[in-house]
């Protein structure tokens, strides 16, 4: 979007990161520089990690240490650049003190919804590591400076886990922390946001930090910019879409950075054999994962659904016409492209923000959560068939 409005940009990142990137589109490549910053090797961090899709979470700290590293580097680019402003998110928490060093504007880039840096509180609140709260209870019903209606909060089995935003990992910093600084020292907060979707929470923002907001939109992706129509994945999976009936198919992606665990995959899959729906499975998991699908899952579901172990296209995917339904672990980038394309939801959130992010779009009546055990985050397979059915197949799930 930015180059769109005519500026150049260096993108700075890791080589292996900045390979992964979606190939940028011809009449925009020349606004673009990447400066390739190799990651410093940390003890116990894999060879070749770079990124929270290389590691599980129990390593995330030392990629961030990892990261930490690079601050010399990133200091040297900008130093011999002619930069008009830096972009930053919270893992690089000290980008903002070599640019105000340099003179440089400073933007902090927010990657999460409103309502989830909502619950951390104020840049106070984050710099020290949110203070008090620091039992899973804290964390179960809407923070006291959440003045409006909502019930909008974590149950207690991610509340347990949310409680560790403000404690230090094997960086030495917590995440809360590098939030707080980040944002402290920036000129302007800029966030992913739509005013008539979420505008009590983004106000909220705006009284809690006390500075510029920038809200962004929702930025849609771009068909013509993201998707190879002529892919020989999206010909094959096309292929099979293009026999089922209009809006039979459930399609079910989870991200690629967590995943179920072992219990829980197997009474999803159990769940979609419950439902008796078509469906495509888009089954990539994370590289240090070993979950697998329940023996003879994909031989009893032959025909009637399809589980795709490769990369897909997303966006052509949610496109098609046989497809009625998006099972998804409500990940805000795969929210937004289902919205955009009109494809009802149902949700099964994983970490962090999709948690809030599946509450939000529940209570608004925009998507429809899987039920689950509030102490343990289990799920049982007539939970999942009766989410999808109600969705798919019922009245209900059509208004």
């Amino acid at each position: 979007s930015i180059a769109r409005e005519g500026h150049r940009i260096s993108f700075i990142s890791t080589p292996r990161n900045i390979h992964r990137l979606p190939k940028t589109p011809p009449h925009l490549a020349s606004s673009f520089t990447f400066v390739k910053i190799p990651l410093p090797k940390i003890q116990g961090l894999p060879e070749n990690a770079e990124s929270t899709m290389d590691v599980g979470p129990e390593l995330h700290g030392l990629l961030k240490k990892a990261y930490d590293g690079m601050e010399d580097d990133v200091a040297r680019f900008l130093r011999n650049s002619c930069a008009d402003a830096v972009i930053y998110d919270f893992s690089g928490f000290w980008v903002p003190s070599i640019a105000m060093d340099l003179g440089i504007p400073r933007f902090f880039f927010c990657i999460f919804p409103s309502w989830f840096i909502d619950f951390c509180g104020t840049t106070e609140d984050l710099i020290h590591e949110l203070k008090d709260r620091k039992s899973p209870e804290d964390f179960m019903s809407p923070p006291k400076w959440v003045t409006f209606g909502t019930k909008v909060a974590y149950k207690y089995y991610e509340a347990k886990l949310i409680v560790g935003v403000g404690e230090k990992n094997a960086s030495g910093f917590s995440d809360a922390y590098r939030g707080g600084i980040g944002i402290s020292q920036s000129d302007a907060v800029i966030i992913r946001h739509c005013h008539e979707f979420e505008t009590e929470w983004f106000n909220l923002l705006c009284n809690l930090y006390q500075k510029e907001i920038i809200p962004l939109g929702q930025l849609p992706p771009h068909f013509q910019e993201t998707e190879n129509p002529s892919s020989d994945n999206w010909v094959s999976i096309k292929e099979w879409l293009d026999t089922k009936t209009k809006g039979s198919v459930l399609y079910i992606a989870l991200g690629s950075e967590a995943t179920l665990n072992q219990d829980q995959l197997t009474e999803l899959a159990h769940g979609l054999e419950l439902s008796q729906l078509p469906f495509l499975w888009a089954f990539r998991k994370p590289a240090t994962s070993t979950v697998k699908l329940p023996d003879g899952f994909e031989k009893r579901t032959e025909g009637r659904g399809m589980v795709w172990k490769e990369w897909v296209p997303q966006l052509n995917i949610l496109g098609h016409d046989s497809v009625g339904g998006f099972l998804t672990h409500s990940g805000w980038s795969s929210v937004v492209e289902a919205l955009m394309l009109g494809v009802p939801l149902i949700l099964l959130p994983i970490m962090a923000d999709q948690w809030l992010n599946a509450r939000v779009l529940d209570e608004k009546e925009m998507g429809l959560e899987v039920a689950r055990n509030d102490e343990d985050g289990s799920i049982s397979r007539d939970s999942v068939a009766w989410a999808v059915r109600r969705v798919m197949v019922e009245e209900e799930g059509h208004k």
